[in-house]
């Protein structure tokens, strides 16, 4: 069985990382190359860097992250926040990046998941999910989850990795920072109908949690951001209540 991955989420604004509850009220979490190498030491399996205010004027912020990064932490990466282009791609993974997370624009055009995964291979394309229960559906959110698209968020994870997305992260905007657990349900539909990862985000509160996620929710992979920032967990204290729950991890 492969390995199930523990990975840090560091949403960025304004140069620093921040965390909210529900996509609102954020509050300065640090510095981001810091934490970077604070996870680096804990044995992270991989970072993710969303940049949730990107702009034009930002995206050259982005790069000079990712360089200083590739620097400075000796495991994979993914940056995201504000890509809607291969170009924008390239100069992320030219700088530095392993992986290349996008949301918005492969929503309003979802050619750039295919062009992307053509130029730069499938495993370099993360589709990011922001989705919320509407009823008895889980419907997806763009524009950092302040659009409803409509779209059902099972046929959009069918449809990303028909188009060569090589990952799915899966984030509860329902769950986002309450700490009250990931959303399983969802998460297992989702992770039993596509055959390429699915990290489960928005949730994680306690130990209990992260196992959930795999064992109910069969991720392949768990991100989480508050429980590592603010000092509640360990990286290595997830991996280690894991793998006494039977789940293979890399210690």
């Amino acid at each position: 069985m492969l390995a199930k991955r523990v990975i840090p989420c560091l949403d960025i604004k304004g140069g620093r990382v921040v965390k909210g509850v529900n996509f609102l009220g954020l509050r300065d979490a640090g510095d981001p190359l810091e934490l970077a190498q604070r996870y680096n030491e804990q044995k992270a399996d991989e970072l993710v860097f969303l940049d949730i205010t990107a702009t034009n004027e930002k995206r050259k912020t982005l790069i000079e992250l990712a360089s200083a990064l590739a620097r400075k932490v000796f495991i994979p990466f993914t940056i995201g926040g504000g890509i809607s282009t291969k170009e924008q791609i390239h100069d992320l993974v030219s700088a530095g990046a392993d992986k290349v997370s996008i949301n918005s624009a492969a929503v309003k055009r979802p050619e750039l998941i295919t062009e992307g995964a053509a130029q730069f291979g499938s495993q370099c394309i993360v589709v990011a999910i922001d989705i919320k229960r509407v009823g008895d559906r889980w419907h997806v959110f763009t524009h950092a989850g302040n659009q409803d698209t409509g779209m059902d968020a099972l046929d959009w994870a069918l449809e990303a990795e028909r188009r060569g997305a090589g990952e799915i992260l899966l984030t509860s905007m329902d769950r986002d920072g309450a700490q009250g657990g990931f959303d399983n349900l969802i998460t297992r539909r989702i992770s039993e109908a596509v055959k390429i990862p699915v990290i489960a985000s928005g949730g994680g509160g306690t130990l209990e949690h992260f196992s959930e996620a795999v064992l109910v929710g069969k991720a392949d992979a768990v991100l989480a951001a508050s429980v590592f920032h603010y000092g509640t967990y360990t990286v290595a204290q997830v991996k280690a209540h894991m793998a006494q729950d039977g789940i293979t991890v890399r210690l």
